[in-house]
């Protein structure tokens, strides 16, 4: 059966379809013969209690020079026989927050929204990770400087960052007895009104930052490392690392079987976690990557496992 696929993501005309996973998904709706309808940015909103959306039609399509088409926008209300795609880019701020409670309003009313808009809510994808200590190093996530500070001096070196970023953004590498430790902490913490979190130096970031995606709380078989280059230390993408695929491990599987059922459980349908070695740091839940380096280097069809899972929901909601 035929769904009408809803798609709110960042402007669609600035995404490099190369590396877009939500472009992925959409090519993929599309070849099932599903409807896509693309949200204006800002074009949710509430009337009467109702969560309405500015929809246009979608077409795609797998060209540089020219990669989708919009037809007439309608302003209508989403519910029953809508599968809502939420794949905005953090920050989780208060606009993207207030939106996660329109779309709980459209799920309320039959939309099926992926992933679950009161998750996106729960889940910071720092401090998520956290829910799983077992698999996580040692981490310690502060407003006190002092605090902070002590930890990069116990473990002797340390990533700090915010809780808020993405791609890389603001992580910085510590080591104790940098003149610079209190000036970064300073800018973290703003003098106390922002948690920070500290995680003991892995090494192993040498290797690579993999990206392990979970569809439906199972993990796909590989998973993508993304390696620092030059004198660079972070492996996101967005910072300059290369992709490597590669099959995942004894450990990642161990750490996927332990995050994989609650994320299931809470209707995260996909879901990338990042693990350093042997060791859990993020659970990303608004709008993990990957699926193109991976379907390119090992022939999947990463969305097509997400739009079983999809189909499969929606024969038996």
């Amino acid at each position: 059966m035929a769904l009408d696929i809803v798609v709110v993501m960042d402007p669609i005309g600035s995404i490099k379809i190369a590396k877009d996973s939500t472009f992925a998904m959409l090519l993929e709706a599309q070849r099932r013969g599903h409807r896509l309808h693309y949200v204006r940015p800002g074009g949710l909103s509430l009337r009467d209690g109702v969560a309405m959306a500015d929809l246009a039609p979608l077409s795609v399509r797998d060209d540089p020079a020219g990669w989708f088409e919009l037809g007439r926008p309608s302003h209508r209300a989403l519910g029953g026989g809508d599968v809502v795609l939420v794949r905005t880019d953090p920050p989780v701020d208060g606009e993207y927050i207030h939106d996660t409670q329109v779309l709980g309003i459209a799920q309320a009313a039959g939309a099926m929204v992926v992933n679950d808009p009161q998750g996106l809510r729960d889940y910071n994808e720092k401090l998520a990770a956290l829910l799983f200590p077992e698999c996580c190093p040692p981490t310690l996530v502060s407003r006190d400087a002092a605090a902070l500070k002590a930890f990069v001096g116990e473990h002797g070196e340390a990533v700090l960052k915010p809780l808020d970023g993405m791609g890389g953004r603001s992580i910085f590498r510590a080591v104790a007895g940098d003149p610079n430790l209190n000036v970064i902490l300073e800018t973290l913490v703003g003098g106390g009104r922002h948690l920070a979190m500290a995680q003991r130096w892995l090494p192993e970031i040498a290797h690579g930052d993999k990206r392990i995606l979970l569809v439906d709380g199972v993990p796909v078989d590989y998973c993508l490392a993304r390696i620092p280059q030059g004198d660079e230390f972070r492996g996101n993408l967005a910072a300059g690392g290369r992709g490597e695929g590669r099959p995942l491990t004894e450990r990642d599987r161990w750490i996927a079987s332990r995050v994989g059922p609650e994320m299931k459980r809470r209707g995260m349908l996909f879901v990338g976690l990042d693990v350093i070695g042997d060791w859990l740091t993020e659970v990303n839940v608004t709008s993990p990557t990957c699926i193109r380096e991976l379907d390119a280097q090992f022939g999947l069809n990463i969305a097509g496992l997400l739009f079983d899972a999809i189909e499969r929901r929606g024969s038996t909601g």
